[in-house]
């Protein structure tokens, strides 16, 4: 058995990597990119917590997190409305924001995580 353990794999990504005790996440969109950044963050914080789920761990084993805004000024506001009402305030991870441009410019948010098995 591979020491490696890639899950939800096509041509260009695993959307979940497991080594050593460690789950690794790929960039996470929402799937209705129709909301503002707040809906979106919910939608995406939902889809990790199923992905995390899926390999045996949850937010509450979460290690580190990169969030991407398409417009800081305009979502950070409502990126932490979403992520308060998520994340249990004893486990935060660490966690780094910043603006890029995304991959459509319908994105607000991109989260990527990693989290303890």
């Amino acid at each position: 058995m591979s020491d490696i353990q890639r899950y939800d794999s096509n041509a260009r990504l695993s959307r979940i990597v497991v080594h050593n005790s460690v789950a690794y996440l790929a960039g996470v969109t929402a799937n209705d990119r129709s909301g503002d950044a707040q809906a979106q963050a919910a939608d995406i914080l939902a889809k990790i917590d199923g992905y995390l789920a899926s390999v045996g761990t949850n937010k509450s084993r979460l290690l580190s997190v990169q969030i991407w805004l398409q417009d800081i000024d305009r979502d950070f506001v409502d990126l932490n409305a979403a992520w308060a009402a998520w994340i249990p305030a004893d486990a935060m991870p660490t966690r780094a924001t910043c603006e890029a441009r995304l991959a459509a410019p319908d994105l607000r948010v991109e989260i990527i995580a990693t989290a303890a098995l």
